[in-house]
C-alpha cells in the first residue's frame, strides 16, 4: 500500500533505485562520476523539446516583439495581415512625426520569418500632403477605388487613404510594398494608419472603416470617339495626324477620383491624355479662393496646373486634364477639349450647369 503522500513505500523506492543502479552497471556507468554525467545528458535531452519550441516561436512569431509600430500608428497584427507572420520591427525617418507634414515623413516596417533561411518582407508608410499640385496627380485609371466612408485607392505600386472627415484636408497615407497583389490588405493598412494619425492629431469626426470592397480593375478598350471615356456627348476633335494606336482605360468607380486614360501609361508615354474628376474634397487642400484664381470657362476656376475647381451640389469638385505633351498633340483644340470635358463630366456627376 502506498504512503499517505501518494509515493511508494520505502521498500518500493529502494527497489526502483536498485533496478536503476543495475541498469547503469550493465551500460558501463560503474562510478559516481560517470553516473553524474549520464544524469546531466538525460536532463539536457529532456529540455531539447522546450528549447526547440522556444527557438521556433522566436523565429516564426512576434513573441516578445512590439505590439504597435511607427509610434503607435498601427499594430503588429495589422502589419501581419499584409506581410504574414514573423518578427516585426520598424525604422523611422529621423524627423518622423504623426503630427507634422513634410516631404519624406515615413516609417518602414520589416517582418522576418524562417527557422534557418530567413525571409524578409517590407512595407513603407508615408504621411503626405497635397497642397500645391492638385488632386489629379493621384489619378490612375488602373486604380481600384475604396467603398464606404474611407477615401482612397489601390494600384499595383501604391495604396493611399486620406484622413477622416474633420482632419486637415489633403493629408493622405501612402503604403508601398514589394509584395504583389494583396490589394484589400494594403487598403486596410492605409486606413488603419490614417486612423492612427488622426488620433495623434486629435482630429476627425469618427474613425474610418476599412473598405468592405474595392472597385474592379478597369480593362483596356478601344475608345468611342463620340462618347469618350464613357461620358455621353464627350466628343473632342481628334488630330488626324495622330495615327498611333490609342487604348482607353476608365476606373470602374467614381469616388474619390474617377480617372480615364487615352493612350499608354502616362509615366512613359507623353502622348497619353488623362482626364480625372475628384469628387471628395478631402483629397486635396486646394479650394476655391473667392474668385482669385485665374478665370476658366463658365463657373470653373483654374487652381493648379491642369486642374479646375467648380462648386457642385455645395462642395468643391476638381476637373483635371493632364498629359498629351507629345507631338503631334492628340487633341489640337485644347480650349474646346476643356469645355467639352466640363460639360460632359459635370452632367455625369449631377453637377449644376458649369458653362
Amino acid at each position: 500500500m502506498g504512503t499517505p503522500n501518494g509515493t511508494g513505500s520505502p521498500r518500493d523506492c529502494a527497489g526502483l533505485t536498485d533496478k536503476a543502479d543495475a541498469a547503469l552497471d550493465r551500460r558501463g556507468f560503474t562510478t559516481r562520476g560517470l553516473r553524474s554525467r549520464a544524469a546531466a545528458v538525460v536532463l539536457a535531452l529532456s529540455l531539447v523539446p522546450v528549447g526547440a519550441a522556444g527557438f521556433a516561436a522566436y523565429r516564426l512569431t512576434n513573441l516578445g516583439g512590439p505590439d504597435s509600430l511607427c509610434d503607435g500608428a498601427v499594430t503588429a497584427d495589422q502589419v501581419h495581415d499584409l506581410l504574414g507572420g514573423g518578427r516585426v520591427e520598424d525604422s523611422k525617418e529621423p524627423r518622423y512625426s504623426m503630427t507634422e507634414d513634410y516631404s519624406g515623413n515615413s516609417c518602414s516596417v520589416r517582418v522576418r520569418s524562417g527557422l534557418f533561411d530567413t525571409s524578409e518582407k517590407h512595407v513603407q508608410v508615408t504621411i503626405a500632403r497635397n497642397a500645391d499640385d492638385g488632386p489629379g496627380t493621384l489619378a490612375a485609371s488602373n486604380a481600384r477605388l475604396f467603398s464606404g466612408d474611407s477615401a482612397g485607392s489601390v494600384t499595383p505600386n501604391l495604396a493611399w487613404a486620406v484622413l477622416p472627415e474633420g482632419c486637415q484636408k489633403g493629408v493622405r497615407i501612402e503604403v508601398r510594398t514589394s509584395e504583389a497583389g494583396a490589394d484589400e490588405a494594403r487598403a486596410r493598412l492605409a486606413v488603419a494608419f490614417a486612423n492612427g494619425v488622426a488620433k495623434a492629431r486629435s482630429c476627425g469626426d469618427r474613425a474610418l472603416t476599412a473598405p468592405k470592397e474595392l472597385s474592379a480593375k478597369a480593362a483596356e478598350t478601344a475608345p468611342d470617339w463620340a462618347n469618350l471615356c464613357g461620358l455621353p456627348g464627350f466628343a473632342p476633335a481628334r488630330n488626324p495626324e495622330a495615327q498611333w494606336r490609342e487604348a482607353q482605360q476608365v476606373t470602374t468607380g467614381s469616388a474619390p477620383i474617377w480617372s480615364c486614360t487615352i493612350g499608354g501609361d502616362p509615366k512613359y508615354d507623353s502622348r497619353s491624355k488623362v482626364f480625372s474628376i475628384t469628387t471628395d474634397p478631402r483629397v486635396t487642400a486646394l479650394t476655391q479662393k473667392d474668385g482669385k484664381e485665374p478665370p476658366g470657362p463658365g463657373r470653373a476656376r483654374w487652381v493648379a496646373g491642369g486642374t479646375l475647381v467648380v462648386a457642385c451640389q455645395g462642395k468643391d469638385v476638381f476637373f483635371t486634364l493632364a498629359g498629351d505633351t507629345g507631338r503631334p498633340s492628340l487633341f489640337p483644340d485644347q480650349e474646346d477639349l476643356v469645355r467639352q470635358f466640363l460639360t460632359a463630366g459635370g452632367k455625369a456627376i449631377g453637377c449644376e450647369p458649369i458653362l
